[in-house]
């Protein structure tokens, strides 16, 4: 852990409150810690099993921007599953922040690359687009970033429902494989209890089965670990992979 390069995204000041209920899958009324009642933005769109119970600590961000409906954005929330944990829910944060991490080559499993291309056309029907793309001499990479929040005691899962879409990302990366180029998919573990990640296989079997078979035919997996605190996400390492 001490040899892990130092890396971390800062977060703007946020503020504490409490959640009251998260409903029409982009709202969230929450108390803050004044006692006013906001609605706050939630940019995740997904089931958020664990990650939205009512009564739970949240953190939100604040934006002085006047053409937002919406000023407030949820950002964490805290789970006990093991420990009190801060998770992070702003699915927009992970692909920044990753594409900051690749920037500072943060890592090693990549190697070399000397480009970085945010959304890249690519699949049979040129109608997907990877995360991204890493220019290399050799091999160029195809890079998808998985969001996961829902855990098992220490096992970070993914995903929390059926993805027909993540489907798609899975067979188009086998794809890439076949083409004679790297193609790894990422799974951006938003939440510093997890030690360990597998697929959720329970919310989605056929994903399951599909990233087995993806890493059977050379999809290479890489769960990142991250610490979410309401100052900063910081990087841990990689999670073992329970295929």
């Amino acid at each position: 852990m001490n040899n892990l390069p130092k890396f971390s995204y800062k977060y703007p000041t946020l503020e504490s409150g409490t959640l009251i209920k998260r409903y029409k899958r982009f709202l969230a009324d929450i108390e803050l810690k004044s006692g006013e009642i906001i609605t706050a933005h939630c940019a995740n769109t997904g089931p958020m099993k664990g990650v939205c119970t009512s009564g739970s600590p949240v953190m939100v961000s604040h934006s002085n921007n006047p053409k937002r409906k919406l000023a407030y954005t949820w950002e964490l929330i805290q789970v006990t599953d093991n420990e009190p944990t801060w998770v992070g829910i702003n699915t927009a944060l992970p692909n920044r922040i990753i594409k900051l991490a690749l920037a500072e080559y943060l890592f090693p499993e990549l190697g070399d690359y000397r480009e970085i291309k945010p959304e890249v056309v690519y699949g049979k029907d040129k109608k997907s687009r990877v995360d991204f793309k890493l220019i290399t001499q050799s091999q160029n990479i195809y890079l998808e970033v998985k969001n996961t929040t829902w855990a098992n005691q220490r096992i970070a899962l993914f995903p929390d429902t059926v993805t027909e879409r993540g489907q798609k990302h899975l067979r188009e990366l086998i794809e890439v494989v076949k083409k004679g180029e790297r193609a790894v998919c990422l799974f951006f573990i938003n939440r510093g209890d997890c030690y360990q990640f597998s697929p959720g296989d329970i919310a989605d079997p056929d994903y399951g089965q599909l990233l087995r078979e993806a890493v059977k035919k050379g999809v290479e997996i890489l769960p990142c670990r991250f610490e979410v605190t309401p100052q900063e996400i910081r990087y841990l390492g990689m999670a073992e992979f329970i295929n």
